[in-house]
């Protein structure tokens, strides 16, 4: 039932009959099996796209020694489809990953022509990345981004397409008649600017149209099944997903993916009541399904002569569906009803740090140097604080949690009602080559060009959320003789090159380093999405706060000025950011100067800028006069040409009279634990890279009910229970599984046990699943 409708029933008796119908015909849009005014069909989808959790670098902070093992929670692609009843139609998947990838983009939609034929391409599917740094690497086509994972993941990529096409078909089954709403608010306390010494460089005049240095303004849709009621809702908002740090070895989807499972949760616990978040939502853990599960009664001493019943077994074989069953959230255990889907989307977030304390050096406790981020000269040191300093957990937690209580305020909130058309316009361009006209500062115009790849001295300085190595720093216009050697051991760029750039000092001339394959994008596509009086542009970079609103205001402008007059003053435009292939960042013109990190990465030139917003402007002015786009030059399809050094799983192995599966380290006898208490179970395990129990769990909590029957409380999914996987040393057949499960507030009281999923290999690759479970214990 509908928010509004559960609102009028607690109303309606005092009044008339009339005033009744009056009621009824003021909530259709909210409503479930009541009078409907949608005229789109909506549909949303999600599935796991949890990569390898064991033995592969992640990406995002490009450092070697951050190689994957184990899960804080899972990963997901979550997709919505909106279309016409008989017309357009759009499709928009956000990925708990660090960006999209061409090649993963490119085999994706011939998956989807394959089975859709015409009706899902290039043109209307727009795939886009959360940009958590916890995430397996490996999984892009040009080198410089897979270098630190050794090139090419199979898995990594693999598990990525099949996700994303999954959701998507499951998003397709789900297209019913329903109405989509949007809202707007300020969330203030989720991220701050980490290159204000290049924000201030932007025009004062400019910079005083503003409030922040940075968007505070999250944009909302929220998605009504004429029937079901609200079944999803997706948001923009821009802030890092840099709350886990660079040392960080758990998968785990950041501040992003963690809001998105909150609000996921909130919504299955309280359905469509417009309520706001308890005491336990308020700390970022959600109440679980064990707070409604009629567990085992009893006083202390009962309950431990119960738990006392349960030892740990030895290890068995088991089959892999048995862990998607026992999953908490399983879709064999769903109602017929679509799952609510939740999305927490990224956009310009290009200066922009979750870590809102400031950033500091590690041995003074200083503020670091404003406008290099060093300590001493060195950048090393410098690191940003989150809200949750020092625990990076807490930190995502918290911001993750502010995240999703604004969402739920303006999911609760949502009036605005989507109407129009359903459109879109996409493009590729060689960014390396484009010819750009930009006004003069006195008046008229001149020719520019946007430059091949190229990125500077002061990328490999790295950022306050993570810091480089040796002696580089941000800002740094001039590079130094000693790097510039080494560089040219490389590729030494052209005078032309290095004018192009200027004033950026080139460390890697990747745009013109094409052996053994390319080494950075050329051809890249722009997209714009039109739902009513939403309009998503879809860009493959990292935009800082400035050039997105740049961006955003010259797609306005045209929108608004068009000649039907289809758009009013309130159009709604955002920017999806890393989305169909990653690109690095963007900065303006003035932010590029400075050259801190984000100028050195804007790959393209000081006028990557301007030649994005020359192009978008052309998209808008086709979508408005229904004019169609040529489709540019194709991207290149790498797979045949990847390399990959990542060692394969040769064989498993235990101790002599060891299961699989078997307990290593137990709970204490006769334990009872706290809600804050830590419990912990170490058990011999295999690597995760044999199966990454996709839509199934490796860890899971379960509660006693009566007798004898164990029910799934907390897995893989939630945010209080860690997997870490280990192995005494690199090339050991030997592995242990430690499953932590910090007893959350919202834990019933009871009896539990954990329990562990995995897969061995043998010596001849067979893969065996196997499971194990941990002696009973109480929960007072």
């Amino acid at each position: 039932m509908g928010l509004h409708s559960l609102c009028i029933l607690h109303v309606w008796r005092p009044v008339t009959i009339s005033w009744f119908w009056i009621f009824v015909l003021l909530i259709p849009q909210h409503g479930r099996g009541v009078l409907s005014t949608s005229n789109y069909l909506i549909g949303t989808g999600s599935y796991d796209i949890t990569g390898p959790a064991a033995d592969v670098n992640m990406m995002g902070y490009a450092n070697m020694d951050q190689i994957a093992s184990g899960i804080h929670f899972r990963l997901r692609a979550r997709a919505f489809i909106v279309a016409e009843p008989q017309g357009n139609r759009v499709v928009f998947v956000n990925l708990d990953a660090c960006m999209a990838s061409q090649l993963v983009t490119i085999k994706v939609l011939e998956r989807l022509k394959a089975r859709f034929g015409d009706l899902y391409t290039e043109k209307n599917v727009a795939i886009s990345g959360i940009h958590t740094h916890a995430g397996p690497g490996g999984y892009l086509q040009y080198i410089v981004y897979i270098v630190t994972s050794l090139g090419f993941v199979r898995q990594s990529f693999d598990v990525l397409v099949d996700g994303i096409e999954q959701s998507i078909i499951q998003a397709h089954e789900n297209l019913r008649p329903g109405s989509i709403f949007v809202n707007k608010g300020e969330l203030l306390d989720a991220g701050v600017n980490r290159s204000p010494s290049a924000y201030l460089n932007n025009p004062a005049a400019e910079r005083s149209k503003y409030k922040y240095d940075v968007d505070k303004e999250m944009t909302l849709l929220k998605f009504v099944d004429d029937e079901w009621g609200p079944v999803g809702s997706f948001n923009w908002f821009a802030t890092h997903g840099t709350s886990m740090s660079r040392t960080n070895s758990l998968i785990s989807g950041d501040n992003k993916g963690a809001a998105a499972r909150f609000m996921e949760d909130w919504f299955d616990q309280n359905g469509v009541r417009s309520v706001q978040p308890d005491e336990s939502e308020a700390r970022g853990i959600p109440r679980r399904i064990s707070n409604i599960i009629p567990g085992f009664h009893g006083n202390h001493h009962e309950l431990l002569e119960v738990a006392a019943a349960f030892r740990s077994p030895p290890g068995k074989p088991a089959t892999r569906l048995l862990s998607v069953a026992r999953r908490v959230r399983s879709a064999l255990r769903m109602a017929d009803r679509p799952r609510f889907v939740s999305a927490f989307c990224q956009t310009n977030c290009g200066d922009v740090s979750p870590n809102v304390l400031g950033a500091f050096c590690l041995d003074t406790g200083l503020s670091c140097d404003f406008n290099h981020s060093t300590c001493g000269g060195k950048n090393e040191l410098c690191y940003g604080r989150g809200p949750g300093h020092p625990d990076e957990y807490e930190s995502t937690q918290i911001i993750g949690d502010r995240q999703m209580k604004k969402a739920v305020d303006l999911f609760n909130t949502a009036a605005e009602q989507i109407n129009g058309k359903v459109d879109y316009r996409h493009i590729y361009l060689d960014f390396s080559k484009l010819q750009v006209t930009i006004p003069k500062p006195g008046g008229g115009s001149e020719s520019v060009k946007t430059c091949p790849a190229a990125m500077g001295f002061a990328f490999a300085a790295g950022t306050t959320d993570g810091p480089g190595a040796f002696d580089f720093k941000q800002g740094d216009d001039s590079g130094n003789a000693f790097w510039r050697l080494v560089r040219n051991v490389l590729k030494a760029p052209s005078k032309e090159q290095t004018d192009c750039q200027h004033p950026k000092p080139i460390l890697l001339d990747t745009g013109e380093m094409k052996e053994p394959y390319e080494w950075a994008p050329s051809v890249l596509p722009i997209q714009i999405l039109r739902i009513g009086q939403l309009v998503i542009l879809s860009v493959p970079g990292e935009f800082t706060t400035m050039a997105g609103r740049r961006l955003r205001d010259a797609v306005k402008t045209v929108l608004t000025s068009g000649g039907r007059g289809e758009f009013n003053k309130n159009v709604h435009v955002v920017i999806a950011g890393l989305t169909n292939t990653y690109s690095q960042y963007v900065t303006t013109f003035e932010e590029y100067q400075i050259q801190r990190y984000e100028g050195a990465s804007t790959l393209y030139g000081p006028h990557t800028l301007g030649a994005y917003i020359q192009e978008f402007k052309k998209l808008a002015t086709a979508l408005v006069s229904g004019q169609s786009v040529e489709p540019g030059p194709q991207p290149p399809d790498l797979l045949n040409k990847q390399i990959s050094l990542l060692t394969p799983v040769v064989m498993d192995a235990t101790p002599l009279g060891v299961n699989f599966g078997d307990v290593s380290t137990d709970v204490p006898q006769n334990s009872t634990f706290r809600r804050g208490n830590l419990v912990t179970v170490v058990f011999w395990s295999a690597c995760p890279r044999n199966d990454l129990m996709t839509e199934g769990t490796f860890a899971l909590v379960e509660i006693l009910q009566g007798k004898d029957s164990w029910i799934p409380t907390y897995d893989d999914d939630d945010f209080c229970l860690r997997f870490k996987w280990s192995r005494p040393a690199k090339f050991s057949t030997r592995s242990h599984a430690t499953l932590e499960w910090r007893i959350p507030e919202s834990a019933a009281p009871g009896v539990y046990r954990v329990r562990h999923f995995g897969a061995s290999k043998g010596l001849l690759g067979s893969i065996r699943h196997f499971t194990g479970s941990s002696s009973a214990f109480v929960v007072a």
